[in-house]
């Protein structure tokens, strides 16, 4: 028996792409010498109403919240379409957890047969009845001579297979949940966008099922088309293996079609709501693979969560769009904003669509030297921005990924500064403002040079901590940081060119390797969460080769994946392949299935979005390898 499932992943296709189907289809092949009856049953359970939030504990079992209510399963069919579908006559229908989900096959010239009831489940008795049911002749029935039954359902596909020959068996899965929920709100819903276009899970089945074949031939073509680059294969799997992202619930379009993305994804809710910016700047897959996707997440930014008159840019987007914005900005998000819509513009080619939203971009931009207060932190209004001087360097409060604040110039703010001023400055030139443009590119000037003087150690970039400050927690200081050079390595991406000079560069890359790629764990204290143990190897996210903060930033200690591929990226555009491949491998090695999932390199939750920072390993190595990253770039 081989298993073949999918779920449509079709780049430049965002609407088939987000199409609510999986298809499993399992091929059947009889070694023997007679003919073979063989019948495949999918069991489902009708969930519908139940959200699967853990709510408790007792002595001897977890509970749950449920809302099922008044559930039934029921046959459909049409259009050479069979099947069953969950629904409920109970759950109120502005629930979350109200909704429909169907099983369904395509099977024509098979018996098909199926369950709407089953027995109750006492002592598990529902899987039992199931079981003895499919046994007994290969086929399904509905249980009707009971009092107390469940509507859980089942569908079943029978077939004779000859000698020495294979038989599909296919399965459809689809489903319509329409009430989604605001981020962190139960009681406004905001909807998904999927759900416009079908009426139930049904009507979903009859409309995609016909689809599917001509969806799989798309999604296959992709898939081949990396795995026949000229790429190590190491790259080319860890590239791959992370786009499951896109199809995990860390993701989602509201109704206006905005794709929208939760930072990971819990075991039963969504991980740090809010599109979050400074986790979302670290990955190019989907600006590459959807890139109108890509363009709806800057409109969501520079259109829904900026401030107009101040430019300050909330840093998660509230829900519904157009709500409220709370003042909180981060450094690195924000800059990471202006990179991206330069990026979305070179990638599109689409003038008109960047003078639209440049007016945004540059005041987002301009945010940085304002001279009043314009945002707040932890309540407090900062007074200056970062870089009210204009100096090139940042040196106000800049609230950062690392879920703190940095205070004086450092590198990881540092480059991303620098690259967005290089991303405006090309911006700038394209829509005819050609002062803002001169004064990127002086500001730029001064901040390349700064960022050699006075942070380069001679092994890496540092950050001066300001002694006018008091005692602070949670800094740099003279770390040796995993992803200092993350904006070098999108300028890089995007042709903007070396922020710094190239030979610091190269030299920061070899000492992140230095310092911080640990071959075995063993040995490595951790105070925070273990994504890397034992005798597994992985680069750290600090090292402190010079003497190490007091009271460091706080994860200085891990192994993240998504930092590990930006290192990583960088490493590849100064010529240190070996040391990237090695880095990869490691990764790899940690999430090869043995141990951990191949397709889950979780953060702060499962899927974590940052983990699609593997898709820049590709990029970089085609652009340096004598690669067209043309050819996997959607139009």
């Amino acid at each position: 028996v081989t298993i073949m499932g999918f779920s449509p992943f079709v780049p430049g296709d965002s609407a088939a792409s987000s199409l609510p189907v999986a298809s499993l289809e399992y091929e059947v092949e009889n070694l023997s010498n007679e003919e073979l009856e063989v019948s495949i049953a999918a069991f489902v359970r009708n969930t519908v109403g139940n959200d699967g939030k853990m709510t408790g504990f007792t002595w001897r079992r977890l509970t749950r919240t449920s809302g099922e209510k008044d559930n039934r399963t029921v046959y459909c069919e049409g259009s050479n379409l069979k099947g069953i579908m969950c629904l409920s006559d109970g759950v109120e229908t502005n629930s979350t957890a109200w909704g429909t989900f169907a099983l369904s096959t395509s099977e024509t010239k098979a018996k098909i047969s199926y369950k709407t009831k089953c027995a109750e489940n006492s002592w598990r008795r529902t899987i039992l009845e199931f079981w003895d049911d499919l046994t007994d002749d290969g086929e399904l029935k509905s249980i009707e001579n009971e009092e107390k039954t469940t509507p859980h359902g089942a569908l079943c596909v029978k077939k004779i297979i000859s000698a020495k020959s294979k038989e599909p068996f296919k399965f459809a899965f689809t489903w319509n949940f329409p009430n989604r929920q605001a981020w962190e709100d139960e009681k406004t819903i905001v909807g998904n966008w999927y759900s416009k276009h079908y009426r139930d899970a049904w009507d979903a089945a009859l409309k995609i099922v016909p689809r599917l074949k001509e969806l799989e031939k798309h999604s296959l073509a992709f898939t081949r088309k990396i795995a026949a680059l000229n790429a190590p294969d190491v790259i080319k799997e860890a590239a791959l293996s992370n786009l499951a992202v896109l199809k995990s619930q860390t993701v989602f379009r509201v109704p206006s079609g905005h794709f929208m993305g939760w930072e990971g994804s819990f075991h039963h809710e969504g991980s740090c709501h809010g599109s979050c910016t400074h986790v979302w700047n670290y990955e190019n897959a989907v600006a590459c693979l959807f890139p109108d996707l890509a363009r709806s997440m800057r409109d969501v930014e520079f259109n829904y969560s900026m401030n107009p008159k101040t430019g300050a840019m909330d840093f998660r987007t509230p829900l519904p769009l157009g709500s409220e914005l709370k003042g909180a900005v981060a450094a690195d998000g924000q800059m990471g904003t202006i990179i991206k819509a330069y990026r979305e513009w070179k990638i599109s080619g689409d003038n008109a669509w960047l003078k639209s939203m440049w007016p945004r971009v540059k005041k987002g931009l301009e945010f940085t030297w304002c001279q009043e207060g314009a945002h707040k932190w932890d309540k407090e209004w900062q007074k200056v921005g970062w870089d009210a001087k204009k100096s090139g360097l940042m040196d106000g409060e800049q609230h950062n990924t690392m879920d703190v604040n940095y205070y004086g110039p450092n590198s990881q703010m540092g480059f991303w500064y620098l690259a967005a001023l290089r991303a405006a400055e090309e911006m700038a030139k394209a829509t005819g403002d050609d002062q803002f443009a001169k004064e990127c590119r002086a500001i730029f000037e001064k901040g390349s040079k700064r960022i050699d003087e006075e942070l380069f150690n001679g092994e890496y970039y540092e950050q001066i901590i300001p002694k006018d400050r008091g005692e602070l927690r949670y800094q740099l200081g003279k770390c040796c940081l995993v992803d200092q050079l993350v904006g070098q390595q999108m300028a890089h991406l995007w042709d903007l060119g070396d922020l710094a000079k190239k030979e610091n560069l190269k030299k920061t890359c070899e000492s992140i390797m230095k310092y911080n790629f640990l071959p075995d764990f063993s040995r490595h204290f951790n105070n925070m969460r273990s994504y890397c143990v034992g005798d597994e190897a992985g680069l750290l996210m600090g090292s402190w080769p010079r003497g190490r903060e007091k009271i460091p930033f706080p994860y200085f200690g891990e192994v993240m994946t998504g930092f590990e591929y930006v290192a990583a990226a960088e490493m590849i555009f100064q010529g240190l392949d070996n040391e990237a491949l090695t880095v990869i491998k490691a990764i790899r090695d940690r999430h090869g299935g043995l141990k951990r999932n191949p397709f889950n390199e979780p953060e702060c939750g499962h899927n974590y979005a940052r983990s699609m920072a593997s898709w820049n390993c590709l990029l970089a190595w085609l652009k340096t390898h004598g690669g067209d990253i043309n050819e996997i770039i959607s139009k």
